[in-house]
Protein backbone atom coordinates (compact mmCIF):
# COMPACT_ATOMS: atom_id res chain seq x y z
CA UNK A 1 0.00 0.00 0.00
CA UNK A 2 1.52 3.28 -0.88
CA UNK A 3 1.31 6.16 0.99
CA UNK A 4 -0.06 9.35 -0.27
CA UNK A 5 0.57 11.76 2.72
CA UNK A 6 2.09 11.47 5.59
CA UNK A 7 0.85 13.30 8.58
CA UNK A 8 2.88 14.24 11.91
CA UNK A 9 0.45 12.48 14.39
CA UNK A 10 1.04 8.93 11.97
CA UNK A 11 4.47 8.71 11.05
CA UNK A 12 7.14 6.33 14.01
CA UNK A 13 10.34 8.11 13.79
CA UNK A 14 11.83 4.98 15.23
CA UNK A 15 10.99 3.20 12.40
CA UNK A 16 13.00 2.89 8.57
CA UNK A 17 12.23 4.22 5.54
CA UNK A 18 13.04 4.04 2.03
CA UNK A 19 12.73 7.16 -0.09
CA UNK A 20 12.24 6.81 -3.64
CA UNK A 21 11.41 10.69 -4.51
CA UNK A 22 13.04 14.09 -3.55
CA UNK A 23 12.95 15.54 0.11
CA UNK A 24 13.70 19.11 0.16
CA UNK A 25 13.57 21.49 3.03
CA UNK A 26 16.15 19.10 4.71
CA UNK A 27 19.44 20.00 6.01
CA UNK A 28 21.56 22.79 4.34
CA UNK A 29 25.21 23.81 3.17
CA UNK A 30 27.88 24.91 5.63
CA UNK A 31 28.80 27.85 3.48
CA UNK A 32 30.26 30.23 3.44
CA UNK A 33 33.57 27.78 4.56
CA UNK A 34 37.23 28.02 3.89
CA UNK A 35 40.71 27.02 5.26
CA UNK A 36 43.93 28.09 3.83
CA UNK A 37 47.43 27.12 5.20
CA UNK A 38 50.84 28.85 5.67
CA UNK A 39 52.62 28.37 2.77
CA UNK A 40 56.41 29.05 4.09
CA UNK A 41 57.68 29.97 7.68
CA UNK A 42 57.14 32.79 9.48
CA UNK A 43 59.09 34.43 11.84
CA UNK A 44 57.26 36.10 14.43
CA UNK A 45 59.67 37.17 17.34
CA UNK A 46 60.60 36.01 20.67
CA UNK A 47 57.29 36.79 23.01
CA UNK A 48 55.93 39.06 20.26
CA UNK A 49 52.75 38.79 19.72
CA UNK A 50 52.32 38.27 15.39
CA UNK A 51 48.65 37.88 12.75
CA UNK A 52 49.71 34.78 11.07
CA UNK A 53 49.42 34.96 7.07
CA UNK A 54 47.48 31.84 6.15
CA UNK A 55 48.19 33.05 2.43
CA UNK A 56 47.01 29.77 0.54
CA UNK A 57 43.98 28.97 0.24
CA UNK A 58 42.22 25.28 0.26
CA UNK A 59 38.94 26.30 -0.75
CA UNK A 60 36.85 29.46 -0.25
CA UNK A 61 32.88 28.65 -0.95
CA UNK A 62 30.95 32.15 -0.37
CA UNK A 63 34.52 34.15 -0.62
CA UNK A 64 35.13 35.40 2.84
CA UNK A 65 39.08 34.53 3.14
CA UNK A 66 41.27 37.48 1.90
CA UNK A 67 44.68 35.42 1.75
CA UNK A 68 46.69 38.24 0.13
CA UNK A 69 47.03 41.04 2.30
CA UNK A 70 44.73 41.03 5.78
CA UNK A 71 44.58 37.07 6.00
CA UNK A 72 41.17 36.86 7.68
CA UNK A 73 37.93 35.41 7.07
CA UNK A 74 35.23 38.42 6.99
CA UNK A 75 31.78 37.07 7.09
CA UNK A 76 29.75 38.23 3.76
CA UNK A 77 27.16 39.95 3.68
CA UNK A 78 23.95 38.20 4.75
CA UNK A 79 25.81 35.73 5.95
CA UNK A 80 25.83 35.96 9.83
CA UNK A 81 24.97 33.82 12.37
CA UNK A 82 27.01 31.08 13.96
CA UNK A 83 30.32 29.63 13.08
CA UNK A 84 32.96 27.65 13.93
CA UNK A 85 37.01 27.91 13.42
CA UNK A 86 39.90 25.61 13.98
CA UNK A 87 43.82 26.41 13.71
CA UNK A 88 46.58 24.29 13.87
CA UNK A 89 49.97 25.61 14.37
CA UNK A 90 53.90 24.00 14.16
CA UNK A 91 55.98 25.99 16.58
CA UNK A 92 59.37 26.54 16.24
CA UNK A 93 62.59 27.65 17.96
CA UNK A 94 64.31 28.12 14.67
CA UNK A 95 67.97 26.92 15.96
CA UNK A 96 67.04 22.88 16.26
CA UNK A 97 68.08 24.38 20.06
CA UNK A 98 65.22 22.54 21.54
CA UNK A 99 64.06 25.41 23.44
CA UNK A 100 60.65 26.82 23.84
CA UNK A 101 59.64 28.15 26.94
CA UNK A 102 55.59 28.75 25.76
CA UNK A 103 53.46 29.30 23.08
CA UNK A 104 50.08 31.16 22.96
CA UNK A 105 47.61 31.27 20.20
CA UNK A 106 44.66 33.64 19.95
CA UNK A 107 41.64 34.04 17.96
CA UNK A 108 40.72 37.55 17.38
CA UNK A 109 36.86 39.03 16.64
CA UNK A 110 36.89 42.88 14.73
CA UNK A 111 40.98 43.00 16.04
CA UNK A 112 40.08 41.96 19.57
CA UNK A 113 41.22 38.69 21.32
CA UNK A 114 38.20 36.48 21.57
CA UNK A 115 39.80 33.23 22.29
CA UNK A 116 43.31 32.25 23.96
CA UNK A 117 45.31 29.10 24.42
CA UNK A 118 48.37 28.80 25.79
CA UNK A 119 51.03 26.20 27.32
CA UNK A 120 54.19 26.30 29.15
CA UNK A 121 56.94 24.09 29.20
CA UNK A 122 57.96 24.96 32.19
CA UNK A 123 61.62 24.85 33.17
CA UNK A 124 62.79 21.97 30.39
CA UNK A 125 61.68 23.52 27.47
CA UNK A 126 62.95 20.31 25.85
CA UNK A 127 60.60 20.69 22.49
CA UNK A 128 61.88 22.20 19.19
CA UNK A 129 58.41 21.64 17.34
CA UNK A 130 55.19 22.37 19.26
CA UNK A 131 51.37 21.81 18.02
CA UNK A 132 49.24 24.20 19.09
CA UNK A 133 45.55 23.99 18.12
CA UNK A 134 42.54 25.27 19.01
CA UNK A 135 39.07 25.74 17.99
CA UNK A 136 36.57 27.95 18.47
CA UNK A 137 32.35 28.96 17.85
CA UNK A 138 31.46 32.35 17.59
CA UNK A 139 28.23 34.44 17.04
CA UNK A 140 28.99 36.76 13.63
CA UNK A 141 27.42 39.36 12.08
CA UNK A 142 27.84 40.72 8.55
CA UNK A 143 31.31 42.11 7.66
CA UNK A 144 32.75 40.78 11.47
CA UNK A 145 36.55 39.34 10.68
CA UNK A 146 38.12 36.89 12.15
CA UNK A 147 42.13 36.31 12.47
CA UNK A 148 44.83 34.42 13.94
CA UNK A 149 47.44 35.80 16.27
CA UNK A 150 50.31 33.62 17.98
CA UNK A 151 53.57 34.11 20.35
CA UNK A 152 56.29 32.04 21.13
CA UNK A 153 58.60 32.98 24.04
CA UNK A 154 61.72 31.70 26.32
CA UNK A 155 63.27 30.48 22.80
CA UNK A 156 67.08 30.01 22.13
CA UNK A 157 66.25 31.75 19.15
CA UNK A 158 65.66 35.71 19.13
CA UNK A 159 63.67 34.36 15.69
CA UNK A 160 60.88 31.90 16.49
CA UNK A 161 58.58 30.85 13.83
CA UNK A 162 55.57 29.35 12.80
CA UNK A 163 56.67 26.46 10.73
CA UNK A 164 54.67 26.51 7.16
CA UNK A 165 54.20 24.28 3.88
CA UNK A 166 57.27 21.36 3.60
CA UNK A 167 57.38 18.52 2.00
CA UNK A 168 53.86 17.72 1.18
CA UNK A 169 52.58 18.57 4.31
CA UNK A 170 50.46 21.66 5.58
CA UNK A 171 51.61 22.04 9.53
CA UNK A 172 49.51 25.18 10.22
CA UNK A 173 46.11 25.73 9.16
CA UNK A 174 43.23 28.27 9.67
CA UNK A 175 39.55 26.85 8.67
CA UNK A 176 36.18 27.86 9.46
CA UNK A 177 32.20 27.00 8.48
CA UNK A 178 29.09 28.43 9.02
CA UNK A 179 26.95 25.97 11.88
CA UNK A 180 23.27 25.44 10.04
CA UNK A 181 21.00 25.58 13.11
Amino acid sequence: MAIDKIQSESINLADNFAFTGTVSGAGGANTPAFEAYLSADQVIGDGAVTKIQFNTEVYDDGSGYDNSSNYRFTVPSGEGGTYKFYTTLNFSDNQNAEKIGWRQLYFYKNGSSHAFFYNDNGTSKAISSNWGSGNVTMVLNASDYVEVYAAIGQTASASPEIQGYSSGNRYSVFGGYKIIR
